[in-house]
């Protein structure tokens, strides 16, 4: 019975791995009724390791190269087994291959918006995307914390968990630093080697190596970047004096379309402007910009009430203030005078 049960044994010659599918990282050699040959022949590749553990210990692992497995290449493995004697004998043992290539091209994002504390904005949202790539450098330190006795691992199997580390970074980042967002926007470069410093340590403690880490976009959500546009706009309009006149002129037309002609036009353009007196003097500023300098009400004299009849009584001729609103407008500003 113990001579067949060595029959239907097979023996292995030669052991290696040629990685047929891509975002393998750990991979086992079927050892399943198998058992090594004492001078079989292991193969590692470029940019592969090759690592043997014996009833759950580690023993000896080989980088790229051409190996004849005997007790003078297997030190530790002999050791584990208390081979005193050169073994002649086939023996048993799991054999684990490890890539080593770079894993190009992977992709890290916040799913939700990162709540912290900026300067310009007070507390806002921030969102941010870009790639990483790594590598397993230390084969004894990723079996050991990652992927373990499994018959294989792959790259999707790690992904969530590195991903996340990314992003809780990227919230101690925006939380510790104290940049403003508009700087951070604006040296992504520099962002990125930031992320990348604080996030390499914990690569590390996995048996990884972090190769590169990029930034591609830190961006608001939709509300708050409309906002900033806003602001964007007041400064380029040379403060809110001259948005507001600029959003003044740009209502006139919109409020003519609407039911109410130029009665609506105060909250049309959303600046806190009256029906009365005060439209007329913002839309007097916005058509003569030389007019700019804003006076008391008792200081208007007669040449200005003129202009702004003039020029209200223009926009009654092309259909844009009824009558009726040139005339309200027009007892308006004659009782300054009076």
């Amino acid at each position: 019975m113990a001579l067949m049960d060595f029959v239907k044994k097979q023996f292995i010659d030669i052991i290696h791995w040629t990685e047929e599918t891509d975002g393998v990282l750990a991979y086992r050699f079927p050892m399943q009724d198998f058992e090594i040959q004492n001078g079989a022949e292991l193969t590692v590749r470029d940019t592969q390791q090759a690592m043997f553990v014996d009833e759950g210990k580690i023993a000896d692992v080989f980088g790229p190269g051409r190996f004849k497995l005997t007790t003078q290449t297997l030190p530790v493995l002999t050791y584990l087994k208390n081979w005193d004697k050169l073994f002649e004998s086939p023996f048993k043992s799991d054999v684990y291959f490890f890539s080593t290539r770079i894993q190009l091209d992977r992709k890290w994002g916040t799913p939700n918006p990162i709540t912290i504390r900026d300067k310009d904005f007070g507390m806002v949202r921030l969102r941010a995307f870009g790639i990483y790539s790594y590598r397993i450098l230390d084969p004894k330190l990723f079996y050991q914390q990652i992927s373990g006795t499994r018959a294989s691992y792959t790259t999707e199997e790690l992904e969530g968990q590195l991903r996340n580390t990314i992003v809780s970074g990227i919230s101690d980042i925006f939380g510790e630093s104290g940049v403003p967002f508009i700087d951070m926007a604006g040296n992504q470069e520099e962002f990125g080697r930031a992320l990348k410093a604080k996030l390499e340590p914990v690569f590390t403690n996995f048996g990884l190596g972090l190769e590169t880490l990029m930034v591609q976009n830190v961006s608001l959500p939709e509300e708050l970047q409309k906002a900033l546009d806003d602001r964007i706009g007041v400064n380029i309009m040379g403060g809110m004096q001259g948005y507001t006149q600029y959003q003044v002129a740009n209502a006139i037309p919109l409020a003519a379309q609407n039911e109410g002609g130029l009665a609506g036009l105060g909250a049309g353009v959303g600046v806190g402007f009256g029906v009365g007196q005060q439209v007329a003097q913002a839309l007097g500023q916005s058509l003569n910009p030389a007019q700019n300098v804003a006076q008391p009400a008792a200081a208007v004299s007669s040449d200005d009430v003129m202009a702004t009849l003039e020029k209200l009584h223009g926009l009654m001729t092309k259909g844009i203030i009824s009558s009726e609103e040139f005339e309200a407008k027009k007892a308006d500003l004659l009782k300054k005078l009076t």
